[in-house]
């Protein structure tokens, strides 16, 4: 895999970002989360001018409401643009004639973009896209694959919280075969020492044997279970996610006995006092709204993240002759 950021005596790249191995945790620890601490402070006092004369494409293939608004603000409050949106570009693009995605990145990167933010129907088409465009590619989620930019921010939620990014227990639960933010996560936290992961599924939404081999790699521990209150009194942090019904996945009858793949009062019970819930929503069935009043909840607090982390990602490829400035280096 190639590493797309590197960092050598304080120098810093990064042109694509297609997939969270790409990331060192030197890289985060030093550069991505202090600079989306600097972006937080830039939205408070309303934005910057950083990328001024800098535009977007938002290429988005599937729905989003999280990630394509906080690009867009990102932007806004860097002080760029957005100057072509698609939300739904299966559809309402030449894809939909079946123009292949090479041809449809060729087509985009001849009308100047500075940098092409996109959403895929297919896995792996990220990886396709970035390897024959000149202008830098965000992957905003390809398929049941990879979703690096949600990883990053969902770490920087759980680093906000604890002050550290080892030595925690994760339980992530539901549908972790075609949830694509566990997959980024898993490999993002495979990188930090002592981690403890608790993947909690039906078997037929089990997560892929290419994590569990990456993480025996990375010295990271892991274990399946099939009933959350098996393991929530364990937990640092309980990442639920939602059934993929649009790609197949369904639950049976006996898989949907509250508790068991999503959270009740029982399971609140059972969580530790300075745990955290998160979510990279939106949310079914497996968080229910009173949930939302509990200290531990921060799922509405990790979806603000995103505007911060985006915001770092977009100054680091667009403009990094101010990264010292910022960070005080």
């Amino acid at each position: 895999m190639e590493v797309i950021m590197t960092i050598r005596n304080d120098a810093y790249s990064l042109k694509h970002v297609v997939t969270t191995q790409q990331f060192d945790t030197n890289a985060l620890i030093r550069f991505i989360f202090p600079l989306a601490d600097r972006m937080r402070e830039a939205v408070k006092m309303g934005g910057n001018t950083l990328l001024a004369g800098q535009r977007m494409i938002s290429w988005f293939e599937e729905p989003s409401t999280r990630t394509a608004a906080s690009f867009a603000m990102s932007m806004a409050q860097l002080g760029g643009e957005v100057s072509f949106a698609t939300d739904n570009a299966s559809q309402f693009s030449s894809r939909a004639k079946g123009e292949t995605i090479e041809d449809t990145f060729r087509i985009l990167n001849g009308y100047h973009p500075n940098v092409i933010v996109s959403r895929f129907a297919t896995a792996g088409d990220a990886a396709k896209a970035s390897k024959i465009s000149k202008v830098p590619i965000i992957n905003a989620g390809d398929g049941n694959n990879q979703h690096p930019t949600q990883a990053l921010l969902d770490l920087y939620t759980i680093q906000k919280k604890f002050e550290r990014c080892n030595n925690l227990k994760i339980g992530m639960v539901g549908d972790l075969h075609n949830g694509r933010t566990v997959k980024s996560l898993a490999y993002l936290l495979g990188k930090f020492k002592k981690i403890s992961l608790y993947f909690v599924s039906p078997l037929s939404l089990r997560i892929g044997d290419d994590i569990k081999i990456y993480l025996d790699k990375h010295g990271a521990t892991w274990s399946e279970h099939e009933d959350l209150r098996d393991i929530a009194d364990q937990l640092d942090v309980l990442y639920m996610t939602r059934i993929q019904r649009e790609r197949g996945s369904m639950l049976t009858s006996a898989e949907l006995e509250p508790g068991k793949f999503s959270i009740n009062k029982p399971v609140l019970r059972l969580l530790p006092k300075e745990a955290i819930i998160m979510h990279p929503l939106p949310r079914l069935e497996e968080i229910p709204n009173y949930v939302d009043g509990d200290k531990r909840a921060c799922y509405f607090q990790q979806a603000e993240n995103g505007l911060y982390v985006r915001m770092a990602l977009l100054t680091i490829i667009l403009a990094p002759i101010h990264i010292p400035r910022l960070l005080n280096m």
